[in-house]
């Protein structure tokens, strides 16, 4: 493997660091996620139970004691409370805006990893074939084994272009989606809130 990677060139550099980055963004979201998720259930339970009981003190110092982007959103309804749905409504949803946001962190740079690595192992195939040609130009056709070299350099790092993007798309996809759902069931829990304070 070690020799495979050397003879591919150095573009297989960056293609390794690109590779690394990708893994450690995967993880960091993934521990993220969990983070945020975690008794997400339990705290909207408990904020509408108090709620319903009109004990709007006590949510809010439930929604204090768990920092996460939901309660901060249930927070801001919470302290928007007595006024009209459409602003406690209003308010929750510039605050869902800024919550949200962090939550995207690295997911662009993601996206552009797995751009870039196919475009660097394409450069790798570029330059390789270049090497072949400027053993062409120099000594004539030779022989296989003096081609050989650039050819290599040249379908090897265009290989580990691939080997790299095609699983980033893939997990940046399912990121995405998982944040996508996340995002929505912050929403749906808001508005429930919005909707029993607006009452």
């Amino acid at each position: 493997m070690l020799e495979l990677f050397q003879k591919g060139g150095p573009l297989m550099y960056p293609i390794l660091l690109c590779s690394i980055m990708a893994l450690a963004i995967f993880f960091e979201r993934l521990w993220m996620f969990f983070r945020v998720g975690r008794g997400r259930d339990e705290l909207v339970r408990d904020v509408e139970q108090l709620v319903l009981k009109n004990r709007i003190d006590e949510a809010v110092v439930v929604c204090q004691r768990s920092d996460t982007p939901l309660s901060r959103i249930l927070l801001s309804a919470l302290r928007a409370h007595g006024r009209s749905r459409d602003q406690i409504k209003t308010v929750v949803e510039e605050t869902g805006s800024r919550e949200a946001a962090p939550l995207e962190r690295f997911l662009g740079l993601l996206g552009t990893i797995a751009t870039i690595s196919p475009l660097l192992g394409l450069l790798g195939t570029v330059l390789g074939m270049i090497r072949a040609f400027t053993v062409i130009a120099t000594v004539g056709m030779g022989t296989p084994e003096t081609l050989g070299g650039g050819i290599s350099e040249a379908l090897i790092t265009t290989a580990a272009g691939l080997s790299v993007a095609i699983p980033v798309i893939l997990l940046h996809k399912y990121l995405t989606s998982r944040l996508d759902h996340m995002v929505l069931k912050m929403e749906e829990s808001s508005l429930r809130l919005v909707d029993l304070l607006g009452e």
